[in-house]
């Protein structure tokens, strides 16, 4: 069963992509005031972004999560960060406390990592980590006692208490990743529950659906099947016309202000990020409504390319993709608080009205 899940920005600065909310900047109420606008527009939660220099996204999580009642904070951990251990303890005692409501996206890519004592730099080696980072806290959620040796951690006769909401029943909390290179697939498809992908044309989708579903085949992947899900721009307004002057206009206040996005830097040797940017080659508008025009000035990650149109344009995109496998969904637009509104109440209604593929 997928998810439609929304973003709040976790930075101290205000005008993250464009919002040009200040007031309680930073502040546990702004945060909480999208968190319950979250829940009053139909969406199942939201994706909190880590990095360092940034309020600890765990703590946010925490702290939204006791002021809100079905809010799901998809919470984006670095194992650079975090013992396994350490991390499955923190993440199975929310799971507990809020009933079962904690997503978790592991991120494997470098941010600042000297910056907090993180000197494991070589990709292969942090992805071997991450592999690890993952089995570990799987195992620690769903068995009694856990003996593990590995590379890069270790752990002795350890016994989490207390276990995630329904651990009993052999449920713990979903965990999200990222990556498109060959590292990051296999990680993916060994330990992962849900792959993410970038807002890429359908094509590049299927064809990595396909791959994955083999790899995992042919890795005997142990759990259930590897699902998928969209992390990507939402431009959504009344009519196909108004919601592409939107776009227009906003990528123009982009290249105004010459603008950047501060985390991209870091992503543009990630493959990924990688190939959003040669999406530009390909044309501006890919599959009717793919806008790639936003990578070229300055946006990165999931403000690369943007899905634009009318409701019924973005939801008909959206069901293209769902066609291919995918099923999680974690859209945005900015200004964040005004579109949780419209595109939960616009776009979310015709997503749930189809019955998946």
């Amino acid at each position: 069963m997928g998810e439609h899940l929304w973003y709040i920005p976790n930075t101290v600065e205000p005008g993250h992509r464009g919002d040009d909310a200040s007031d309680g900047w930073g502040s546990l109420d702004h945060a909480t005031d999208l968190a319950l606008a979250v829940e009053r527009h139909g969406w199942a939660g939201a994706l909190l972004g880590t990095g360092w220099g940034r309020p600890d996204t765990f703590t946010v999580a925490a702290s939204l999560a006791a002021r809100t009642t079905t809010f799901k904070p998809l919470i984006a951990v670095r194992p650079g960060y975090w013992h396994p251990a350490n991390f499955a303890s923190a993440a199975a005692t929310l799971d507990r406390l809020s009933r079962g409501r904690v997503l978790v996206n592991v991120v494997s890519g470098l941010d600042d990592p000297a910056a907090y004592g993180d000197g494991e730099s070589d990709p292969s080696r942090r992805y071997g980590r991450t592999l690890e980072f993952l089995r570990l806290v799987r195992r620690l959620w769903g068995e009694e006692t856990v003996t593990f040796h590995g590379e890069h951690y270790r752990v002795e006769n350890s016994s989490l208490r207390p276990r995630p909401w329904g651990a009993e029943d052999g449920r713990h909390p979903r965990l999200y990743f990222g990556g498109a290179s060959g590292a990051a697939e296999e990680v993916a498809a060994r330990e992962a529950d849900v792959q993410l992908f970038w807002g890429e044309p359908l094509d590049g989708v299927a064809e990595r659906v396909d791959r994955l579903r083999a790899l995992s085949a042919r890795l005997e992947r142990r759990h259930r099947p590897l699902e998928f899900g969209l992390r990507v721009t939402t431009v959504v307004r009344d009519t196909t016309e108004e919601a592409w002057r939107a776009a227009e206009d906003k990528v123009a206040r982009m290249a105004a202000r010459g603008a950047h996005d501060p985390e991209a830097f870091q992503r543009r040797a990630a493959v990924g990020q990688r190939r959003l940017l040669d999406l530009q080659q390909r044309g501006e508008v890919l599959d009717g409504c793919l806008y790639t025009t936003p990578g070229r000035y300055g946006g990165g990650g999931a403000g690369t390319t943007w899905l634009v149109g009318s409701a019924q344009d973005v939801a008909e995109a959206l069901r293209r993709y769902r066609a291919l496998g995918v099923t999680h969904f974690v859209l945005s637009d900015t200004p964040y608080k005004e579109e949780i509104a419209r595109i939960g109440d616009r776009l979310l209604p015709l997503l749930r009205s189809e019955v998946p593929a």
